[in-house]
């Protein structure tokens, strides 16, 4: 029988015992529980033992001022929704009394309002501000009487005092359903103007800025910027698009930007570009 080569040289041979490696442990910080960098592991071995407390503590409160700005700027992010806030606004209790209110079916809701309808009323100017619950008790009875419409058409409307009211059913804080304008009454807003604002009539700055106001809060609950544009499908071809159409009309609107007809009058549609404006800066939009 042969020998093997090692025993033939007189060699004994070993066998060699695989060698544990043992994990790394790593030195974790006392007050934040994060790791110690290796480099500051090695300084604070030359300090002596307070000093090295004290840089330890140094070390683990300006991590806490890095998380407390790293906060700062998520927040910062998060408010740069452009949500403006809530204005005023009176409730339908304050001109809708027993002897006017009808039956009428549930409201109607949208998913979420992307532009505002602007209108006028088509109705006398000279009016006490303390009269605008009559006048708009007046417009609810002629449109639920002579044309049978189940609620008022106008989700809110303004007086010269820049007063808002509440106008059709169903919460001011949702997108309801209107009945304001031919073909995009889904996912929109209709505002009436109380009055008559043809070609030379004075709109009042009060009415003007409420009206910014209320598209503000209302589009900012669906980011929407009141000088940009949207896509809306019409519903029906009464309006200036035959149904089914996708078109682009502004966020802030005049009616006779998706009808045939001539409200909100000139002098209020000369205004609509300065609303638009205001209604941005109340967002919070500076450019």
């Amino acid at each position: 029988m042969r020998e093997e080569p090692a025993l033939r040289a007189g060699r004994r041979l070993r066998t060699r015992r695989p060698r544990t490696r043992h994990p790394r442990t790593r030195r974790l910080h006392p007050l934040t529980g994060r790791p110690v960098p290796a480099p500051l592991l090695v300084l604070l071995g030359c300090l002596p033992g307070l000093a090295a407390v004290l840089a330890l503590v140094l070390c683990a409160s300006g991590v806490e001022r890095a998380d407390v700005a790293a906060g700062r700027g998520v927040v910062a992010r998060q408010a740069a929704s452009y949500q403006a806030p809530r204005p005023d606004i009176v409730p339908r209790s304050a001109w809708l009394d027993e002897d006017t209110r009808h039956a009428q079916p549930p409201p109607r809701y949208d998913d979420k309002v992307v532009a505002v309808f602007v209108h006028h009323t088509d109705s006398p100017n000279g009016y006490d501000c303390a009269d605008s619950p009559r006048i708009i008790r007046y417009l609810y009875a002629g449109q639920t009487g002579s044309r049978h419409w189940d609620d008022i058409g106008y989700n809110f409307l303004v007086d010269r005092c820049g007063t808002i009211y509440e106008g059709r059913a169903g919460g001011v804080d949702r997108a309801v359903t209107g009945a304001h304008t031919q073909g995009f009454n889904h996912r929109t807003t209709g505002i009436a103007a109380l009055g008559t604002f043809t070609a030379g009539v004075a709109v009042p700055k009060a009415m003007t800025e409420a009206i910014a106001a209320l598209a503000a809060w209302k589009l900012g609950l669906s980011h929407t910027d009141p000088r940009a544009e949207v896509r809306l499908t019409s519903s029906n071809s009464f309006s200036r698009y035959a149904s089914g159409t996708k078109a682009t009309l502004p966020a802030l609107a005049g009616h006779d930007d998706g009808y045939m007809t001539s409200c909100p009058g000139a002098a209020l549609t000369a205004r609509l570009p300065e609303i638009r404006q205001l209604a941005a800066h109340l967002q919070g939009r500076t450019t």
